[in-house]
């Protein structure tokens, strides 16, 4: 069958449901579809159909490829802690579709998604850092890789509906755009030309990616000048880092186009059905030839659990927040950075790209009320105009927002930080790591949170992470080379890191904080005091990382076993650490060896709270449907830091 005939042959939904900020006046939904439908949304209780209002933005974004951002609000408040069920239905002038979704009851049809309203958080499932293609080298001897959201999926599946979490909070790495297996950028070029998709004009060069994808060798876009190796060094070479892993950036995410239907292809089964992965023309090296061989591995194993992930992510209430990854490696690491890549037309449309599809994909659904209709309706000028530079303008005014950061007003309520685009610079050395949040945020971040009884704060992050890796990262700041190993951590910069410690001495500061964090491809937890203050709030710091990816197994190992023998309560270093203020107990997992803390597996993370908002289980679900439960000390012992 020829591809206009595919085309053709789409269904009427691409990709979701996915259920994003419900409240008690409003649920967000968002749907990509192939064609331009009106969208209707009926919600109701076991007894009764509830009056509502339905809002649906739509936004072109290909020929077949339509964006709906749809809210529906209530006349009278939702009932909390009820069953309910949404019904979306799509309708032309010629017909009318019920959407259906894979359900979790045995008697459904699915085009009734049951959900629950739950403003007190009893749990939650909280991840980051889903890499499609991980664990591609080792499939031969690790057939199982997991996937975090199927590990929620088995959650949900084996919970009646009136004890499933309140929300899903993802924080961050939902997309890798800067490390693309080759069958997956094949599997996007297609998906643009199925969905009728216009590849943009790219500046700084008259190359099309239509025409020549450059599989495994875009540095080869950009022309041969001085500024532009800069460039391939910052976003295309392959960065050998001495510490942690290898990174491959040669098929990164380039155009709009691609950034969109990466999201289509990790979060749907649907376009795969009309895709194919044998290999594609235009790679012809032997090397890339194995690599995409066994990178696809990877991607089969994938794209067999995405109706498991489809399923979750349209019955959970679910929250997003970007990392790196999902816009590009060491995004706006340190001022230098931002000089090199700002400064240079391509790389900035490339992290405009993905900034502009982290909207429409992510960042929507956190906070709907605040984009209107005006800015919604001018991204969609900026997608179908061929005038690149109205879709410049357009970037720039998403580079100058300053609302990326969030806030959900459950019990207790939920605040979501932005580390990206509001740092802190080193005004030592350009070249040393930027403060993870400036001044005037941690300032407003101190305003949003005081006097609250309990805080949920999600930082992409770790606010506390292991003393040895920041060691090592702070070793690389000084001889200059904090890109080579992620200096990524709120104690890099002196300011940042200050002013987070006063944060938690301040008198109207919440007595228990829940700190949730991602982006180091392990998981632990951490029971926080601080020190000579007899009214201290108690902190929690809990990890989860990665959803579908993992730290080098045998040097974190080594990692974890040597910070607790170098950072144990008597070692004079922890007088040289940033939080020496602070009395910080690791917690055990269960059976786990003597010495270990971390968990070095792919999954989700569970937490479950109490009625104070202090967390009575921190558990890791794992790749091996284990429940790993992070224990806290029998005996309370302390490590000084």
């Amino acid at each position: 069958m020829n591809s206009e005939a595919v085309s053709a042959s789409l269904p009427p939904v691409i990709a979701g449901p996915i259920l994003r900020k419900v409240d008690a006046h409003a649920l967000h939904l968002w749907l990509a579809t192939s064609h331009d439908y009106a969208a209707s949304v009926q919600v109701a209780n076991d007894s009764q159909t509830l009056t509502s209002d339905t809002h649906c933005t739509t936004i072109k974004v290909g020929e077949r490829l339509y964006l709906q951002l749809i809210s529906v609000n209530f006349d009278e408040s939702l009932s909390a802690n009820q069953a309910l069920a949404y019904q979306i239905t799509l309708t032309t002038e010629n017909q009318s579709i019920n959407v259906s979704v894979p359900s979790y009851h045995e008697d459904s049809s699915g085009e009734q998604v049951h959900f629950i309203w739950q403003p007190q958080v009893h749990s939650l499932l909280h991840g980051s850092c889903r890499k499609a293609h991980y664990g591609y080298h080792h499939m031969d001897d690790r057939p199982v890789i997991g996937d975090g959201l199927v590990e929620a999926d088995r959650h949900l599946s084996h919970n009646e509906l009136k004890d499933w979490p309140s929300l899903l909070m993802l924080s961050g790495d939902q997309i890798y755009a800067d490390d693309v297996a080759g069958p997956m950028l094949y599997a996007i070029r297609q998906a643009i030309n199925l969905l009728g998709i216009k590849e943009e004009q790219l500046p700084c060069t008259d190359k099309c990616l239509a025409t020549n994808p450059y599989y495994y060798n875009r540095e080869a876009l950009l022309p041969l000048t001085e500024l532009s190796d800069d460039l391939k060094k910052q976003f295309f070479k392959g960065k050998k880092k001495p510490v942690f892993t290898t990174d491959t950036a040669h098929n990164h995410l380039i155009s709009f186009a691609e950034v969109i239907c990466m999201y289509l292809l990790v979060w749907s089964p649907t376009l795969w059905k009309h895709i194919s992965l044998e290999l594609p023309d235009g790679i012809n090296n032997e090397e890339h030839k194995t690599r995409y061989f066994a990178e696809r591995k990877a991607i089969k194993d994938f794209v067999s659990t995405l109706p498991q992930v489809q399923r979750v992510l349209a019955h959970l209430p679910t929250a997003m927040m970007f990392d790196d990854h999902d816009v590009t490696d060491d995004w706006n690491l340190t001022a230098d950075w931002e000089t090199t890549a700002y400064e240079h037309a391509l790389s900035k449309r490339i992290i405009g790209n993905a900034l502009f599809g982290y909207l429409l994909c992510q960042g929507w659904g956190n906070h709907p009320e605040q984009y209107d209709a005006e800015f919604l309706k001018q991204a969609e000028h900026a997608i179908q105009s061929s005038d690149s530079q109205l879709k410049d303008d357009y970037i720039e005014t998403l580079f100058a927002y300053e609302k990326w950061h969030y806030q959900w007003d459950t019990q207790p309520k939920l605040v979501v930080l932005d580390t990206r685009t509001r740092r802190w610079r080193s005004e030592q050395n350009f070249s040393h790591p930027s403060g993870l949040m400036d001044w005037e945020a941690i300032t407003d971040l101190q305003h949003d949170i005081r006097d609250l009884d309990s805080v949920i704060l999600v930082s992409p992050a770790p606010i506390f992470g292991v003393k040895l890796i920041e060691a090592i990262q702070q070793v690389f700041t000084w001889l200059g080379k904090p890109l080579m190993v992620d200096a990524e951590n709120w104690m890099a910069h002196p300011g940042s890191a200050y002013a987070l410690m006063n944060l938690f001495t301040h008198p109207k500061t919440p007595t228990n904080f829940v700190i949730l964090s991602g982006d180091v491809h392990y998981s632990f937890a951490y029971d926080i005091k601080l020190r000579g203050h007899k009214s201290s709030p108690n902190i929690w710091q809990i990890t989860s990382s990665g959803l579908r990816n993992e730290f080098p197994h045998k040097l974190l190992e080594w990692f974890d076993r040597l910070n607790r023998w170098l950072y144990a309560p008597w070692s004079p270093l922890n007088a040289f650490t940033k939080r020496r203020s602070l009395k910080i107990s690791p917690r055990k997992p269960e059976n786990a060896s003597r010495g270990e803390r971390l968990i070095n597996q792919s999954g989700i993370g569970l937490v479950r709270l109490d009625e104070q908002g202090r967390p009575s289980e921190i558990s890791q679900l794992c790749n091996n449907h284990e429940l790993v439960r992070f224990l806290p000390s029998k005996k309370h012992r302390t490590m000084s830091e």
